[in-house]
């Protein structure tokens, strides 16, 4: 049996890798990495008995590993609430009684890319004329930019879900009588849609995880 390599053993190979490659390409293989599938559905399964109410957000950021350069990792989360949009992130609301995803809300791109040749948020933004496979991405950022994320996200969906800020609001007079013990997720700062620029994205890796 061939001998696997190791995490940084690859990162070295990558890094000497001097090969440009399409971001739309990278895309579609994500998609097809049944690893994303499993990591979603082992997030659900250890969230059904957490959660009570039927329909919650089930999702994943990717996020550069702390102790191993250019190596980037994918952390699955689940909330109560519509999360706070993040650059390279990607939201599905999953139904409890029928036990499947019922919406894939959005996936938002890496605020900047050293790849020219990469579509990110800014260049979907603030460009007219993109491919069409591009089209839906570009409209997840424009509401990103535009300050009205989440209202675009309910109407497109036709679903009426709270906002984590929205939930939390609702619900923190109930979690600070609780002391919190009961929280169905890890404290979490809700996301200050005034920061939002073309130079000042909140980064990846501050987000909390399920």
């Amino acid at each position: 049996m061939a001998k696997r390599k190791t995490v940084g053993a690859l990162a070295v190979q990558c890094a000497n890798d001097s090969t440009k490659y399409d971001a739309l390409e990278i895309g579609h293989a994500m998609v097809e990495d049944r690893s994303i599938e499993q990591g979603l559905l082992e997030c659900v399964q250890k969230h059904n008995p957490i959660f009570d109410m039927n329909d919650y957000c089930v999702g994943y950021v990717i996020a550069s590993d702390p102790l191993i350069q250019g190596v980037m990792r994918r952390k699955f989360f689940a909330m109560p609430y519509l999360p706070s949009p993040r650059p390279e992130q990607a939201v599905f609301l999953y139904n409890k009684e029928l036990d499947r995803f019922t919406h894939f809300l959005w996936c938002l791109p890496a605020a900047y890319s050293t790849n020219p040749d990469a579509w990110t948020m800014e260049r979907l933004y603030q460009t007219t004329n993109v491919p069409k496979e591009y089209l839906r991405m570009k409209a997840w950022s424009h509401a990103f930019y535009d300050l009205c994320f989440w209202p675009f996200i309910r109407h497109h969906n036709k679903i009426d879900m709270l906002s984590e800020s929205e939930y939390l609001k609702v619900n923190g007079e109930e979690f600070r009588k609780a002391g919190e013990k009961d929280s169905p997720t890890a404290d979490t700062e809700a996301f200050d849609f005034s920061k939002i620029s073309i130079e000042h994205i909140e980064d990846t890796t501050t987000a909390r995880v399920g």
